[in-house]
């Protein structure tokens, strides 16, 4: 972790991955993140593979440099703990509905009431203004309701998840940048905010950014869906032994590609128009689609090195527990957590220059005392 952000405290009542995943990231720049959790726990505890019933992988995995203290909020005595904490924080953060936040005394008029420079950051499923308000969301709803599901649909016209929780990473980078523009104004202003990232509407701006395409204009000249993505030969291409991703992307690019191979559409003019070449570029993904199986993988990426165009091996998630690169830069790593023993680690993607990185703290066990929180 970096210490950017010491002496930021943040009462993190986020749940399963959204709002731990944003959290995480404030934590590894050195905000001091207080994760306030019901006597049961996050859910996400006890989803398995673990050691231990309450401190499951994917739980270490995104509640590191966080401290944590289990409070009831429908208890008087808990709640008033919360609102001692509440004094000294900067930030309050939850990815619940706002009726759900209303009940547990969370809301933003409360918050704010309590403590004028709050920055109030939320992350429900849909936004509040909308219609689908109350609506329960997680990663699977989102991916379906946004239109990625759709957009990665099988061969057979079936749509599919992506078999990641995308929504909930990327709205918890949503969230994470939410918190961060609070802060700045917090510091400028000594004003609070409130701001609420919205996970439906997050993904379909992120999706629609380069999909909108044609309806951008109006009148629209096309349709939806940017031509470049949906063309059935945009995939790894097969090669003699495996697969292979190949990216020719400016005009020299494929001069070059296309001079090796020996295809006709090296002296097509089209080609060097980047407007043009953008219209068609279906076509060309198809010459290479053809052309990869005549070589085997590591041939290639020889081939394409030199030619200095973007090529890539396709790695399974266990290619990258041994990329020399990823070694290299130190990504994966080892620690000894205090109830869970030895546990291999990926640190911050970050680097920052001029400062040296601190240990992180391990992901706390549900039975953290109360002792090291500050009440006062």
């Amino acid at each position: 972790m970096h210490d950017l952000l010491k002496g930021i405290r943040i009462l993190d009542l986020t749940t399963v991955v959204l709002g731990p995943f944003a959290t995480r990231y404030l934590g590894d720049f050195g905000a001091d993140v207080i994760k306030v959790e019901p006597p049961e726990g996050d859910i996400f505890r006890f989803v398995r593979p673990g050691k231990s019933e309450t401190m499951g992988a994917g739980y270490l995995n995104v509640n590191r440099n966080k401290r944590a203290v289990c409070l009831d909020l429908k208890d008087t005595d808990d709640y008033s703990r919360f609102m001692a904490l509440l004094t000294d924080a900067h930030v309050l953060v939850h990815n619940m509905r706002p009726a759900a936040a209303e009940r547990l005394g969370i809301g933003e008029d409360t918050m704010r009431a309590a403590c004028p420079r709050l920055v109030y950051c939320t992350a429900p499923g849909f936004s509040s203004h909308g219609p689908r308000v109350d609506e329960p969301a997680y990663d699977d709803i989102i991916q379906a309701a946004s239109g990625i599901a759709d957009l990665n649909k099988g061969p057979d016209g079936a749509p599919r998840f992506l078999p990641t929780v995308l929504c909930d990473k990327v709205s918890g980078l949503h969230l994470a940048m939410a918190v961060l523009a609070g802060v700045v104004k917090q510091i400028q202003t000594g004003q609070g905010s409130t701001i609420e990232a919205p996970m439906f509407e997050g993904m379909v701006s992120f999706m629609i950014a380069e999909h909108l395409a044609g309806c951008t204009f109006d009148p629209p000249l096309g349709e939806v869906g940017y031509e470049r993505l949906t063309s059935p030969y945009r995939k790894p291409y097969q090669t003699k032994d495996s697969y292979i991703s190949v990216l020719p992307y400016s005009s020299a690019h494929w001069q070059r590609i296309l001079d090796y191979i020996g295809h006709p559409f090296a002296q097509a003019g089209w080609v060097q128009s980047s407007s043009a070449r953008s219209a068609r570029v279906g076509e060309l993904y198809a010459v290479l689609s053809e052309a990869m199986p005549d070589r085997t993988t590591q041939e290639w990426i020889t081939v394409l090195k030199e030619l200095d165009i973007p090529c890539a091996p396709i790695n399974s998630l266990n290619d990258l527990l041994s990329d020399t690169h990823l070694a290299e830069v130190g990504m994966f790593g080892s620690t000894d957590h205090p109830t869970e023993g030895a546990l291999n680690t990926v640190r911050s993607p970050f680097w920052v220059n001029g400062t040296e990185s601190i240990p992180d703290k391990p992901a706390p066990n549900l039975d953290a005392t109360q002792q090291d929180i500050s009440w006062e």
